[in-house]
């Protein structure tokens, strides 16, 4: 068949999305032009993987246990045998903590299992899986921390980090236990070379299928989203005039280059603060006026902006604020026009 010539990509416009189980979701969206399909399964599949967020133990200490490779009277298990069933039982923190220290104590004889580990810190979505087995005249006493994170970060990374009490632990944060695509192809107006992209997700119940394909999708939006000052160069204008480089560049980046939450962030997008800079000019008094502004997004914007360079409310640009709302409100005029 002769292909026609365009001036713009096909753009893909049906989507489905089926709940097979519990940690099981299959994500379909089509029809995409060729070559398009992969180039955005392959690094989406990747997001999967590296950008989920999940819990893992990266430290234990053991009563009476003084290194890995130690073992521990009345338990069958040795150490390292202990410390790998660990790794392999899944933890939820509770209460949406960041980090929790947990602490346990069992006496025998007893097969200890994952669902004797659940409390009201932790909540284990494995609780099936097997930790250790004491005798009748044993006492195991052992203390966890629990982070949330993404990715793995071995064990080496983080000895600095983790109390020297404890044997730190490879953790294996991400709850995403499988991403496979498959791109099939479909026919659209006569033509079979179009394409289909076929997303198949499991997770191990940390969070469900559907939460971490969306957690994927964020990830490649907020990466993406360095490029975004790119879209605002009139190309038409001359070179010296998009030259934003200097001392206080960043100020006239998008707010969405801050990476914040999405309830800070749609917060200060409904109330058309568009630039850094805008935030930059603001005091803690005029921040908490914002609507539906709570406390816990008013610390994140304090703390992001202290990052950068511009803490809220300070004098940092006491010399040059007539200067940055004129150049902002210029900004968002040509926005505003060319709306």
């Amino acid at each position: 068949m002769m292909r026609k010539i365009t001036t713009s990509a096909y753009m893909p416009t049906e989507i489905k999305v089926e709940s097979i189980s519990e940690n099981v979701a299959k994500i379909t969206a089509y029809p995409f032009e060729t070559g398009y399909a992969v180039t955005l399964a392959h690094p989406l599949r990747r997001l999967l993987y590296t950008s989920t967020v999940g819990f893992a133990p990266t430290g234990v200490k053991i009563q009476g246990v003084s290194h890995e490779f130690d073992s521990m009277r009345g338990m069958l298990e040795d150490v390292t045998l202990f410390i790998i069933n660990l790794k392999n039982i899944r933890f939820k923190l509770k209460n949406d903590s960041e980090s929790e220290i947990v602490e346990y104590s069992f006496k025998g004889p007893k097969e200890i299992k994952g669902s004797d580990l659940s409390n009201d810190i932790v909540e284990i979505v494995n609780p099936d899986a097997y930790l250790a087995t004491i005798n009748e005249d044993a006492e195991l006493n052992f203390s966890l921390v629990i982070q949330k994170g993404i990715g793995y970060v071995s064990s080496e990374d983080l000895r600095d980090s983790v109390d020297e009490s404890y044997i730190a632990l490879d953790a294996f944060f991400t709850p995403v236990k499988k991403a496979v695509y498959e791109i099939e192809n479909i026919l659209v107006e006569d033509n079979p070379d179009f394409e289909k992209i076929v997303f198949t997700v499991t997770t191990d119940g940390q969070v469900g299928p559907i939460e971490a394909f969306k957690h994927s999708l964020e990830a490649m939006y907020q990466q993406m989203s360095v490029f975004k000052g790119v879209l605002d160069i009139d190309v038409n204008a001359p070179l010296p005039s998009q030259n934003l480089s200097g001392e206080h560049s960043k100020l006239f980046a998008s707010v969405e280059d801050l990476n914040l939450s999405a309830r800070s962030f749609n917060c200060i997008d409904k109330a058309e603060i568009r630039f850094i800079g805008e935030l930059a000019l603001m005091d803690e008094n005029e921040l908490k006026d914002l609507k539906n502004l709570g406390k816990k997004s008013l610390d994140e914007i304090k703390a992001v902006m202290e990052e950068i360079g511009y803490p809220i409310g300070s004098d940092v640009l006491k010399d040059s604020k007539d200067q940055l709302k004129k150049k902002i409100a210029e900004l968002k005029s040509q926005m505003s026009a060319k709306e």
